[in-house]
């Protein structure tokens, strides 16, 4: 038996979808088992045609899990520059239209076998425990950490009666990470308070940014102008994401930010809508189609403007600041961990904003040191997550392999808080369980098993009865 203990991450998306739950549990998998202290899975979510078609950009689709895992071993390497050692595996998932997310399908824990289950790593706890029926995860792995990536919460807050939606999705999460997880670890103090749960910036960022940050350090050495162009926001162009904020701050100081340019590069359902807003302004304002934030393009920009207070830890603001760049953002608990970096400067009201830009327009940045670019890197992150986990110093023991039924929950146990815990994590198990209560909290019908379809592509076993 390996000797080495085994970290299994599991998380919400997969690639060629771009969003941060994709991105960032692939890079912690891939420094993770760089170190070579821990045996590392990747456990992502597999989709059948239909919902490839819905999900994945430009016409991407894959015949077989191999032919994913193929693309993304790809992907990951062009931008670390080594071969990643970790291992890749799929679980049954569904697209779900109308909370445009992945949702799991059956029993996942099973995609690692009871000789392995020693740490995992659930990327979003919530998303994947919502409807979560088989083995606990408490009882299949020794210690269960979850990072929280997404404020649930105030996304839910806009839709159709939202506060109420806002108030019961509250006690949902807290109850199935009070369940299933040991230790929750969250990006920021913007998410949720969870039980047992700290606030740690667990993320790095794509190498190629400190790359480019390093470059932009030499030129500044030698005298050289480093960012020859002004000031620009990159970010999926839906009015949520900052747009809002940045068109209204542009609008209220015309006067003030006279001579000011501005360009916005993004891709989504308000691009038409934030054009002809951004038309309007006596401000120069320019859009463009959206594109990698390592293009060239954006390398001499000297200032990002980011006034977006919906994200948890905006990963753009982590990359422009390892390129070098001035970054302006809002005095936000999303923001937090950046107010270390001297080329970070927030303000509390649009008096502030207008203030930082016209300084930071009107200044070098300054020189990032080498313990600053090591703290925005995956390394850095790697150990911050080892450490809040309590893994940097103790040593797990192995369990022998689990063997008990998902439904013998109920302990004998004098202890009342076990007690409680289990009777809590019973009640879930039945809930989760039955299709009609699973429908009326949100879960996509026919979800509690995979189909035989999944099962077909993904070489499992067809539920016999199912």
């Amino acid at each position: 038996m390996d000797s080495k203990q085994h970290i299994a991450i599991f998380t919400t998306a997969s690639l060629p979808w771009m969003t941060g739950t994709a991105v960032n549990p692939l890079f912690r998998a891939a420094y993770l088992s760089k170190s070579g202290e821990f045996k590392v899975t990747l456990v992502i979510p597999w989709l059948s045609m239909k919902d490839q078609e819905l999900v994945y950009p430009d016409k991407i689709m894959f015949k077989s899990p191999s032919d994913q895992e193929t693309y993304i071993r790809q992907w990951l390497e062009e931008r670390t520059g080594f071969v990643c050692g970790f291992s890749i595996k799929f679980y049954p998932g569904k697209f779900s239209t109308d909370k445009r997310s992945i949702l799991v399908v059956g029993d996942i824990t099973n995609a690692i076998p009871d000789e392995e289950a020693d740490v995992v790593v659930l990327e979003e706890p919530e998303h994947l425990t919502w409807y979560h029926h088989g083995k606990r995860w408490k009882t299949k792995f020794h210690l269960v950490i979850g990072i929280v990536h997404t404020n649930y919460l105030e996304y839910v807050k806009r839709e159709k009666n939202g506060r109420l939606q806002a108030f019961l999705l509250k006690y949902i999460n807290n109850w199935v990470v009070d369940i299933y997880c040991h230790k929750v670890i969250r990006l920021s103090a913007a998410t949720q308070d969870l039980p047992r749960s700290i606030i740690c910036n667990v993320h790095g960022v794509n190498p190629k940014f400190i790359e480019i940050g390093e470059r932009k350090r030499e030129q500044q050495k030698h005298g050289d102008q480093a960012f020859t162009k002004g000031a620009y926001y990159i970010g999926k162009m839906v009015w949520s994401k900052g747009y809002k904020e940045l068109l209204k701050l542009l609008h209220d100081h015309q006067r003030e930010l006279a001579g000011l340019e501005v360009d916005l590069y993004g891709n989504g359902e308000d691009s038409g809508q934030v054009q002809e807003a951004a038309k309007k302004l006596e401000t120069d304002v320019r859009v463009y189609p959206g594109c990698d934030h390592a293009d060239p393009v954006f390398h001499n920009y000297k200032v990002f403007l980011n006034p977006s207070t919906t994200d948890v830890l905006c990963t753009t603001t982590a990359e422009a600041l390892a390129m070098g760049k001035i970054v302006v953002c809002a005095d936000h608990p999303s923001n937090d961990f950046f107010k270390q970096f001297r080329n970070c400067r927030t303000y509390q009201d649009s008096n502030g904003f207008v203030k930082e830009t016209l300084k930071a327009l009107s200044e070098e940045p300054a020189q990032l040191t080498e313990a600053q670019m090591h703290e925005l890197s995956w390394e850095a992150a790697s150990e911050r997550l080892l450490q809040a986990a309590g893994l940097d110093q103790v040593v797990l023991k192995r369990r022998s392999p689990t063997t008990t039924s998902p439904r013998n929950f109920m302990s004998m146990s004098m202890d009342l808080r076990k007690n409680l815990d289990d009777a809590s994590a019973y009640l879930h198990y039945v809930a989760s369980g039955n299709e009609a209560s699973r429908r009326v909290f949100g879960a996509i019908p026919g979800s509690l098993q995979p189909d035989e379809e999944q099962c077909k592509e993904l070489g499992w076993e067809f539920p016999a009865g199912a």
